[in-house]
Order: structure tokens, then sequence, then C-alpha cells
């Protein structure tokens, strides 16, 4: 009797690892993985160590894959990936089918904007959990949430394959787990004419004839744009590993559990003037730093970052008791030990002024604070964040 191959695919790698979020941002772009200014942002403004358990942060900033029980991270070069592939924008509405950390949702809530839509579904109730104290964790403390007008993501618990059939449909949808292909008609149906998919579709691979082994499956990162009623267009965007959706279970009664989407909620006009004051206020201050700097740009950092050096990346796979593996070299490489000599010349000729940027300086806060209000009037206006 024959059996299917077991394939073992080491996620990540792609990029060299950095020492802060910043610099695993570099590498991201050097590599190509971000490409636009949006996700670029995005990406900087939240730090990917904080969604991390405190014992494991020193692997936050390596572009590979993390799972601690039920806890899930992508790899950053994945997540780069679908963020470019979704083309968000503001005012959009987004589902993200296993919603996880709440990391990707929280990245794309910053461009969506207030006025848009946000909705994550995760099967796990202790994920979500962790996921509101992350949320609540970047609300209160993070200045990026003061530089962004932020769509705050709402989280349900639920199997994503039991959705109300009556539930609104999205502009954006993203599915973090391995989509089996007799569901790709359902994701279908969520995603509103003109609106973008991004999973991890499943599709059969015949393996070469003198392998003599039974047709397996494998997952391409897909991007689905539904162009009218019943008309698509698809692309690969690259092979992912990625654990397969989990079937709904019947409850007692025989009945799936359907799950209930947030309601797509009306912002009260308190919220709305709140709104209207802080972009008030941001407009104030960048046309105050036009009249300082003359264009309304920072000046360029005196420190330099460490030269980008992109590792090389391995795929193993195992077949049965046999092993083949495949090494793909980047031409980077040859160059890596002079590179590296560059790299040490340039921290030498640093003087320990140059390599410390100045700590950020919440302007809104700041702004917001002085101004001639009662106290819990600014603090509503800051959303009553701790500094």
């Amino acid at each position: 009797m024959q059996h299917c191959p077991s394939v073992v695919l080491k996620m990540g790698g792609a990029v060299s690892a950095g020492e802060d979020n910043d610099e695993l941002i570099d590498n991201l772009k050097e590599a190509q993985y971000i490409r636009t200014e949006l996700v670029e942002q995005a990406f900087r403004a939240i730090d990917r160590a904080d969604y991390y358990l405190e014992e494991f942060k020193e692997n936050a900033y390596k572009d590979l894959a993390w799972k601690h029980g039920n806890i899930h991270l992508s790899a950053p070069c994945i997540y780069s990936e679908v963020m470019e592939a979704l083309d968000l924008q503001p005012g959009l509405s987004f589902l993200n089918l296993g919603s996880g950390t709440g990391y990707l949702s929280s990245m794309v809530g910053l461009i969506l904007g207030p006025f848009g839509v946000n909705h994550g579904v995760e099967l796990h109730p202790d994920v979500i959990e962790y996921a509101k104290q992350k949320l609540d964790f970047f609300i209160r403390t993070s200045d990026s949430f003061d530089k962004f007008d932020f769509c705050e993501p709402s989280f349900v618990t639920g199997n994503c394959l039991e959705i109300s059939p009556d539930c609104s449909q999205y502009d954006r949808v993203y599915c973090g787990a391995g989509v089996q292909k007799e569901h790709e008609d359902y994701m279908k149906r969520l995603l509103k004419v003109g609106g973008i998919l991004v999973m991890p579709l499943e599709e059969k691979v015949r393996p070469l004839p003198n392998w003599h082994l039974c047709t397996r499956n494998c997952l391409k990162l897909t991007k689905i744009t539904r162009t009218g009623p019943s008309a698509w267009e698809t692309k690969k965007i690259l092979a992912v590993s990625f654990a397969p959706l989990v079937q709904p279970r019947c409850s007692e009664s025989g009945k799936s559990r359907l799950v209930q989407l947030p309601p797509l909620a009306v912002r009260s006009l308190q919220d709305l003037a709140r709104i209207a004051i802080r972009g008030t206020i941001k407009k104030v201050i960048h046309q105050e730093a036009v009249s300082r700097n003359g264009n309304g740009l920072k000046t360029t950092p005196k420190f330099k970052r460490r030269r980008v050096r992109r590792r090389r990346m391995e795929t193993i796979v195992f077949l049965d008791k046999e092993v083949f593996a495949s090494r793909i070299s980047n031409p980077s490489e040859d160059n890596s030990c002079e590179g590296l000599e560059e790299e040490q010349q340039e921290e030498e000729g640093q003087s320990p002024a140059e390599t410390k940027p100045e700590p950020p300086v919440n302007f809104l806060r700041e702004k917001v604070l002085s101004l001639p209000l009662p106290d819990p009037l600014k603090y509503y206006l800051l959303y009553y964040r701790d500094k």
C-alpha cells in the first residue's frame, strides 16, 4: 500500500533577522516583500514583539512563523505579501478569518481609518482573549494610535465555515488557514463585487512520474478579485504552508452553530466630533511643522542601519524515509563577507551620538493637554490612554 508523502516546509527565513522591528521592516523592504508606503507605515507602527509571549520575544524579529498552544503568528514575509495583495484603502470593510492574535487586524485597522469596518472570526476562545489583551495594550500605550486614525477590530468566537448566510459581504477578506478546494465558493460568497479575497488555497499537484507516488495536495497563497456577480480573477502568489481549516462539528441537536458577525455599528455624534477634533489638531501640527522645517518633513536621522543581507532560504521535503532537500541561494551571498566588512567599517566610524535616535514625541497628546479645556474632555479626546 502506497502512502502520500508528508511535507514539512520551513516557512519564512527569506530575509535576515532584525535587531528590532524597524530593522525587520528594512529587510522586508530590501527583499521586496513590502512594496507600498501604506503597508510599510502599518508594519512600522506596530511592534511584532508586542504580540509574543514574554519568554519568546527574542524570536520576534526573525522572519519565521511562531506557534505556542493555540497562539500563532505567520512569518513576517507572509503577512507582508498578504497586506500588499489586499490593496487596502481607508473606509473599506475587512473580514479576517482565523484572526488569531489580532496582529494583522490591528495593522489593517491603521489603514482602514475610523470609517472602515474591521471584523475577525477566531475558533479558539483563549486566543480571542489574548487578542483583546493585545489590542487593549496597543490602544492604551502605543504612540502609533495617535499618529493614525484607527479602525478598532472586533472579534467573535466561532468556526469561520459556519458564518450565518445572511451576513454582510466585505470589501476585503483574508483567511489565515489552508482552505480546502471544496470551500472555495463559500469563501467567494463573503466578498462584495470589486472586492479582494486572499487565502492559502489547496490545489492538486501531481508528482514526477519516476516518484511513483500518489497525487498530493499543496497550498498556494491566492488572490481572488470579484469582478462581477459571477466573474472572478485569480492570481497565484506563492507556495505556502498553513494548517488546514477545522471542519465544523454538529451540536447535540445535529445542527451547526451559526456564527453571527458583529453588526455594522453607526458612530455616535459625540464620537464623530472626537474624530473631527483630533483630525483638525493633526492638521495644525502638520502646518506648524511646515512652518518650522519648510516642507513638513522630519530631518533625516544621523544614525545608520546595518547593511541588509538576505539569508539563504531552505525547503526540506520528507518522502517517507527518504529525504529530498532543495536549497535556493541568493546571489548576494557571494558578497556576504565583503558586505560584513563594509558593515563593520560603517559601525566603527560612528560615534555614540550618531547611533541613538532621539526619543519620539507624541505631538497630538501634547497639543491636546495644552488646550484650555476641562480635564475630562481632554482625556476623552485622548481615548483615556496612558502616556
